[in-house]
């Protein structure tokens, strides 16, 4: 239960940063704000930044299997999130990951989610998933 508690705490502690992130105008600010949360919440940018997708799925292996599904969807929400704060090969490369770990996520949770849904297609325009 402690756990359960907690980890609901900290998705709520994240989705709040998280909105305060994308309300800065300046898309720079916005991504260093992102940047930080990548430290702050799933354990340090240098695990999921510029890596690729099979490197990410280890990363996210490592994590507690009663917490792995909800941080997969954290993370999936900070490439999202990004992707729209850069342009070119960086966009698709977010915007691939995020999509690659929201599908994960909606086979594998018991949740179903037309907010996930949403974000889903978003992420597929950006990406090669077209």
């Amino acid at each position: 239960m402690l756990r359960r508690d907690y980890l609901i705490r900290l998705i709520e502690e994240f989705a709040a940063a998280l909105a305060l992130a994308l309300e800065k105008k300046e898309f720079e600010s916005r991504r260093e704000t992102l940047l930080r949360l990548y430290d702050q919440y799933l354990g340090g940018r240098d695990r999921f930044h510029h890596v690729t997708l099979d490197e990410v799925m280890t990363a996210v292996a490592e994590w507690p299997e009663h917490e792995r599904l909800q941080r997969m969807e954290m993370l999936a929400e900070l490439y999202h999130a990004e992707s729209a704060c850069v342009s070119g090969p960086d966009r698709r490369d977010l915007a691939d990951k995020a999509y690659a770990l929201y599908t994960f996520v909606c086979r594998h949770d018991r949740t179903y989610s037309f907010d996930r849904l949403r974000k889903m297609e978003e992420v597929r325009k950006m990406s090669s998933h077209q």
